[in-house]
């Protein structure tokens, strides 16, 4: 299996891409952005209609699809195929290990995790999916709940197409985009419209997950801002934080991954440390140890009920809500978290890339959900002086600075709240930046400075378009529309395992040979 080349032209405007992938791009992109702006309540309707057929009639499939990542990943690690390595046997990882974990985590769950960390758990105390809400045990499902949607199931999808992605890029020497995990079974068609329509979906899932998490990030922003400085909350100054944001995220996609992105990854992840450290000792430090062992051991102890369950007797409007969209929304941003961890993982081996990309990040996620989400749960339950949970009820952006505003010294820490909110929200642009332009432009892994200056700016201007829009609805109607992004990369995952697992076993059969495949 071979690559095929294509002229680079260091001087041309746009050198390496690929007019057929960036043309359908622009279309899907630009209609869907026009059609929010010119008719937004048919949109919100057509999105929604589209979000509900998915959730009631499809939301079984994606709970089977994800639950089988899971157990094929950790049967694929522990199998005879852990030891081959992702390029050839002389090959070893770019980045250190601290480097490397760093810029996963940053991009696969960065601002996610700070924006519902507290959020989330709060929410399910109020309303979990079975039992009594605001009870003892409403909390400890709150916990178990929030687990199962950041942990496991989460990172196994990033995991699946990621894996998939770099082995038959760095093994094969295929192009590092969506359309090589199809080469056992298309061959060369792979360059063709095929090839071209997988790309698409794969930009498509990767601009607007992008954009809606950037416009999170924005109101997040802007709420800490107004706790630090008073500076009011509206469009117009999230709008301005994406501007500025975007700016900084394209001087560090300037520097490239060795220097900007890597940093910077590292700095989020030290400050992101400290930060839980200090949450950790200034909270109910003996009470969060103990709710993680409860939490962790009812975690494994439900996780197969978990994933298997869809709410057909108690009704199923928690699940759509909840676990339906997670699974939705991992699977849409799949292509961008799976393509940039692909691109920083060269000369691992397929055994120490899932352990890296699936435990560790899922043991920090326990980690990080249960100091934040604890330290709102013990609130919750026995402070009542301090109301998180109408606070939480009527804006989710002030429920991190409405449990800091309970602990010591809760000016410094939201301060480094805010702080690391907008470093997460540089390097996510950052590293979403790298991944659109290499499926833009067929894989490649060195392009013109300035095709990723313009990709930069273009996530940063759908996010702001959506914030003037409509603010948090319109980001209501994309979320929908990457949920809907999702059905047909859904299909792409499954069809990754199959062509992997095809693909392994033919090299397992030649030991120390890479085949032509």
């Amino acid at each position: 299996m071979t690559a095929r080349k294509t002229p680079y032209r260091p001087n041309a405007f746009f050198a390496t891409v690929n007019p057929s992938v960036f043309i359908a791009s622009a279309l899907m992109i630009g209609g869907f952005v026009s059609y929010g702006l010119i008719a937004p309540d048919s949109a919100a309707q057509t999105f929604g209609s589209l979000q509900a057929f998915i959730t009631q009639y499809l939301g079984w499939g994606y709970l089977l699809a994800v639950s089988f990542f899971v157990a094929f990943l950790l049967w694929l690690a522990a199998s005879r195929y852990g030891n081959i390595r992702l390029g050839q046997p002389n090959d070893r990882p770019q980045f250190r290990f601290s480097a490397w974990f760093a810029m996963l985590f940053s991009a696969g769950m960065g601002i996610g995790l700070v924006f519902w960390g507290v959020a989330e758990p709060i929410l399910h105390y109020q309303n979990p999916p079975t039992g009594a809400a605001g009870t003892p045990e409403a909390a400890r499902q709150a916990m178990i709940y929030s687990f199962y949607h950041w942990g496991l199931h989460a990172w196994a999808v990033y995991v699946m197409l990621g894996l998939s992605v770099a082995y038959f890029s760095y093994r094969h020497g295929l192009p590092l985009t969506i359309r090589s995990i199809f080469y056992p079974l298309l061959g060369d068609r792979i360059y063709g419209p095929i090839g071209h329509v997988i790309d698409v979906l794969a930009v498509f899932g990767t601009l607007f997950g992008l954009a809606t998490s950037l416009g999170f990030g924005a109101m997040q922003l802007n709420t800490g801002l107004n706790v630090l400085f008073g500076l009011p909350v509206s469009s117009a100054w999230q709008v301005g934080i994406i501007a500025s944001i975007t700016g900084l995220a394209v001087i560090s996609v300037l520097s490239g991954l060795d220097r900007g992105l890597k940093w910077l990854s590292l700095f989020n992840l030290a400050l992101a440390l400290v930060f839980m450290a200090f949450v950790f000792i200034a909270g109910p430090s003996l009470f969060l140890v103990r709710f993680l062992l409860d939490s962790v051991g009812g975690y494994f102890q439900q996780l197969i009920g978990m994933s298997l369950y869809t709410g057909a007797i108690e009704g199923s409007e928690w699940q759509k809500d909840w676990t339906m969209f997670y699974w939705g929304w991992w699977i849409a941003w799949s292509p961008f978290v799976g393509i940039f961890i692909a691109r920083i993982s060269k000369g691992r081996t397929i055994r120490e890339f899932i352990v890296g990309v699936l435990g560790l990040p899922t043991l920090f996620v326990f980690v990080w959900l249960t100091v934040f989400g604890g330290t709102a749960l013990h609130l919750a339950m026995f402070d009542p002086v301090t109301d998180i949970t109408q606070a939480v009820n009527q804006d989710t952006t002030v429920a991190l600075y409405q449990m800091l505003a309970a602990l010591p010294w809760s000016q410094l820490s939201s301060g480094i709240a805010t702080l690391l909110i907008a470093t997460y929200f540089v390097t996510s642009s950052d590293s979403g930046t790298f991944v659109v332009d290499a499926l833009i432009s067929r894989g490649a892994k060195h392009s013109p400075r300035r095709q990723r200056v313009i990709w930069g700016i273009t996530e940063g201007a759908v996010a702001a378009t959506l914030l003037i829009v409509g603010g948090e609805q319109a980001l209501d109607s994309l979320q929908t529309g990457a949920l809907t992004a999702g059905l047909p990369v859904a299909l792409i995952l499954l069809i990754s395992s199959i062509s992997l697992l095809r693909a392994l076993r033919r090299e397992f059969d030649v030991p120390g040979v890479t085949p032509q495949i």
